[in-house]
C-alpha cells in the first residue's frame, strides 16, 4: 500500500510568495524563528517544566528529537497575556486558575499512583497518569473541584491547535490554507490550486 507524502518546505516556500498576507507571514515566520529556550512568564519554572513534560507525552515528536515544535511556551505566554477564547465551560474556572489547578492535579495523580512526581516517571507511567486524567475520575483533591475530563479536553485542544499552527506541522499534513490571498477557485472533488502541494506516492513501511 502507499500513502500520500508532501514535499518538505512547502509552507516555508509559500511564505516568500504573494499568496500569503503580511500579517500571516509574520506570524508563521515568528513560529519558525522562535528561540530554542523560553523563560516562563506566568507559570512557575517547575510547573512550566511539568507542562512541557505533559505536552511531550500527548504530542510526542520522535522525528524531531533535538528541536521539537515548542508547545508549552505558547500556553504560558497566552496565560501571561491574559488572553482567552472569550468563553469557557461553566465546569471550569478561568484559564489561569484552571491550568494551575490542573497541572497540580496531574502531580497528585502521579503521587497517588506511583508515589513520585510526574517528571520522575518513565514514559509508560506518565501515559498511565494521563489516561487516568482523561478518564474523568482521577485521584487527588484538585479534581474534587476541577472537572478532570473538561480540563483534559481543553488542554489537549490547545496543544493540538498550537502544534498545527506551526509551519512544520502544516507541512506534515500538506496544509496550505494560509496561502489564501488569491482566493480558492478549485473547490470540486480532488481539484487543487496550483499552489497546493501535490501528493507524492511512497511505499509505507
Amino acid at each position: 500500500m502507499s500513502s500520500p507524502a508532501y514535499p518538505s518546505g512547502t509552507v516555508r516556500a509559500l511564505l516568500d510568495t504573494a499568496h500569503v498576507s503580511d500579517a500571516t507571514r509574520a506570524a508563521l515566520q515568528a513560529r519558525l524563528d522562535a528561540p530554542a529556550t523560553y523563560a516562563p512568564q506566568f507559570l512557575a519554572p517547575e510547573t512550566f517544566a511539568l507542562l512541557e513534560a505533559v505536552a511531550a507525552r500527548l504530542f510526542p515528536q520522535p522525528d524531531r528529537p533535538t528541536q521539537p515544535i515548542p508547545l508549552a511556551p505558547a500556553i504560558d505566554q497566552r496565560l501571561a497575556d491574559g488572553r482567552a477564547d472569550g468563553w469557557r465551560y461553566d465546569a471550569l474556572p478561568p484559564d489561569r486558575e484552571a491550568y494551575r489547578m490542573g497541572l497540580g492535579g496531574i502531580q497528585e495523580i502521579a503521587q497517588a499512583q506511583f508515589q513520585t512526581d510526574f517528571m520522575n516517571l518513565e514514559a509508560a507511567q506518565q501515559d498511565a497518569v494521563l489516561h487516568m486524567l482523561a478518564g474523568s475520575h482521577p485521584p487527588g483533591t484538585a479534581w474534587q473541584t476541577l472537572d478532570a475530563g473538561r480540563f483534559f479536553e481543553e488542554l489537549l485542544a490547545e496543544l493540538a491547535a498550537t502544534y498545527y499552527a506551526h509551519p512544520l506541522a502544516q507541512e506534515e499534513i500538506g496544509y496550505v490554507g494560509m496561502a489564501d490571498l488569491p482566493a480558492w477557485t478549485k473547490i470540486g472533488l480532488n481539484e487543487k490550486e496550483d499552489r497546493e502541494p501535490k501528493p507524492e506516492e511512497r511505499l509505507s513501511s
